[in-house]
Parts: C-alpha cells; sequence; structure tokens
C-alpha cells in the first residue's frame, strides 16, 4: 500500500516537474519573442531614418546640382579689406558648389562662391563679349586672373591688357559693363582697381596670382572647358 502511494506521489512530482518545465519553455519563447519584435522594430526605424537621411541629402545635392528654379546664393555675408597695396580680400567663406542655374554674387566681378561646373577657357584667351560670371568664377578656382574693363577704359588700354593676356597662360580677360571702375582684376577671393594697362600693380596682381597660394584648385585645367 505504502508503495503504491510513493509511486503515486512520484508520477504527481514528475506531472509537475514536466508542467514547470513545460511554463519555463513558455517564459523563454516569449522572451526570445519580445527580443525578435524589438530587434526587428529596431531595424524598421533604421531604416526609416536611414531613407529620410537619404531624402534630405538627395534634396542637398539637387540644390547643389542646380535642379531648383530658384537662384544660388553664392556665398554667406562679407566684405572686401585692402591692403596697402589696394588688393582687396574677400572677409566671406566662398563655396565652392558646382551648379546649373545663376548665381546672385555679392560682389562685381565675382571673386568666388558656387558657379557651373564648366569653366571658360583661361589659357590667354580673350572675350569681345561678357562671359557668364559662373563659367568666369570656376576659371578663378583654378588659379585664373580675369581682367575685365567697361566702356570707360580707353581703347589703348584694352589693346595692352588684352597682349598681357594672351601671353599668359591661366588668365583670361571680358568686358563687365556694370563693374564699378574702368579696369579690375579678379583671382579667387581676391580683387583690385588699376588706373591703366602701364600701372605697376598690374604686372604685381599677375606676379601674386597667376596659381598664387588663393587657388583652390591649384593645376586644374584651363583649357577644353567654354568658349565664346
Amino acid at each position: 500500500m505504502g508503495s503504491a502511494k510513493n509511486a503515486k506521489n512520484t508520477s504527481t512530482a514528475s506531472r509537475k516537474d514536466r508542467i514547470e518545465e513545460m511554463r519555463r519553455a513558455e517564459r523563454a519563447r516569449e522572451r526570445r519573442g519580445r527580443i525578435t519584435v524589438v530587434a526587428v522594430s529596431a531595424v524598421v526605424v533604421a531604416a526609416l531614418v536611414g531613407v529620410g537621411a537619404w531624402a534630405v541629402t538627395k534634396g542637398d545635392d539637387d540644390s547643389a546640382s542646380g535642379t531648383s528654379d530658384s537662384k544660388a546664393a553664392a556665398s554667406g555675408s562679407g566684405h572686401f579689406s585692402y591692403d596697402k597695396d589696394g588688393v582687396g580680400t574677400w572677409s566671406g567663406k566662398l563655396a565652392r558648389n558646382h551648379v546649373a542655374k545663376d548665381v546672385t554674387y555679392p560682389m562685381n566681378p565675382p571673386v568666388g562662391g558656387d558657379h557651373n561646373q564648366v569653366w571658360m577657357n583661361c589659357n590667354g584667351d580673350v572675350y569681345e563679349k561678357p562671359v557668364a560670371d559662373e563659367n568666369a568664377v570656376h576659371s578663378l578656382e583654378h588659379g585664373a586672373v580675369w581682367v575685365t574693363y567697361n566702356d570707360k577704359a580707353s581703347d589703348a588700354d584694352v589693346k595692352a591688357l588684352a597682349a598681357k593676356v594672351k601671353k599668359t597662360p591661366y588668365s583670361l580677360m571680358s568686358p563687365v559693363a556694370d563693374q564699378k571702375d574702368p579696369i579690375m582684376l579678379s583671382a579667387w577671393g581676391h580683387q583690385r582697381t588699376v588706373k591703366s594697362a602701364s600701372d605697376p600693380a598690374v604686372a604685381s596682381f599677375f606676379a601674386t596670382f597667376v596659381q598664387g597660394r588663393q587657388t583652390p584648385e591649384p593645376g586644374a585645367a584651363c583649357t577644353q572647358g567654354l568658349s565664346q
């Protein structure tokens, strides 16, 4: 009788053990399920964040590549600070993005900022008609000096400056009707006015800024670009 009772107790205990083991297994499955849900949720959130970041970046890329209809701003606020020799240095940051639209520059002629992906040929090129600022600025980025003049410059000065440009690689020349002075010289981030073609400041500016230290892309091409 005692043996039967003991057997029954043993059977009951074994059954309880199996039930407890099943419960432990079920709790373990629930924990794994919760972990899986959290992991999947994290992946989904990361994916959504990635898509959002891509969308923002894509918007920035579209803006930089000129897909927007509005004009691009060349740079933030700034001004020219002039040294004792009359050379102005632009104080603001000059952006260097390639854009396929018109750019509003804070100075005239511009000395840097966002610009067209195609440069004006600047291997001693003299243009008799105005060139697009956005192409000329790209030439400045390559280390060119840009000689500009308006209708107040004398024919003799224009002819003499053209002769100098034609024999100077990394330079170009074109008219800019609305510039403030008859003859102006520009390089990336720098600009000055000269009195005439014979002004010693012309040679000094060329010596300093043709492929000078200010050049963002020294050695970049001044040929195989845009020409009139």
